[in-house]
């Protein structure tokens, strides 16, 4: 009976403790009791929240598209670690990724360079939690993180702001300008001293 109330507990408070941690990290949905989570979520989807068009810079992440290999981990967990493949990492073929639009593609090539192997994949992974499902999501989370950088736009200034800009060089080099020639008038008074 002790033994039955102590499982219950200890599952339900693991279940707690998944849900705060994706809450926190905004990971995709977990399944608890499916160990499967590829068949649990067939694609996942990233985009820009600043846009006006929920349509703009919106593209799905279709998991069956992504090469998923789990390994052991590093790092403490006792026994655990050394018994279950819990690291996963996640891999897909940049450069033949239909599904990213070809300037972003161009973009993530570039931010990305030491990520992307010989074979022209982009390579992430995780071991940050003990399970694998949890690392799966985290990667996940990385791959879209990446391809939202790479989807920004750069912020264009507007014409108020470049003459802001513009207005507060030409105050510098004044105030740069005053202070040599103060510089100068010091040390002008120091060679009249001193001949």
């Amino acid at each position: 009976m002790a033994t039955s109330v102590a499982k219950y507990f200890l599952l339900s408070r693991c279940s707690e403790i998944i849900r705060s941690f994706t809450r926190q990290r905004k990971l995709p949905p977990v399944c608890i009791r499916n160990r499967n989570l590829l068949s649990q979520c067939p694609s996942f989807s990233y985009g820009n929240r600043a846009s006006d068009n929920p349509q703009d810079g919106h593209v799905n992440i279709p998991v069956d598209r992504l090469t998923v290999s789990y390994s052991r981990s590093s790092g403490p967990g006792g026994q655990h670690v050394n018994k279950v493949s819990t690291k996963a990492e996640v891999r897909f073929h940049v450069y033949t990724a239909d599904w990213i639009p070809e300037d972003v593609r161009q973009k993530i090539i570039l931010n990305n360079k030491n990520r992307i192997n010989k074979a022209g994949e982009l390579l992430v992974t995780s071991e940050q939690s003990r399970s694998q499902q949890r690392n799966m999501g985290d990667c996940i989370q990385k791959i879209s993180d990446i391809i939202a950088k790479a989807t920004e736009k750069p912020h264009e200034p507007s014409a108020e702001d470049i003459a802001l800009r513009a207005s507060r060089l030409e105050k510098r080099n004044k105030e740069r300008l005053k202070q040599k020639k103060l510089h100068s008038a010091v040390k002008h008074t120091r060679q009249v001293y001193f001949d």
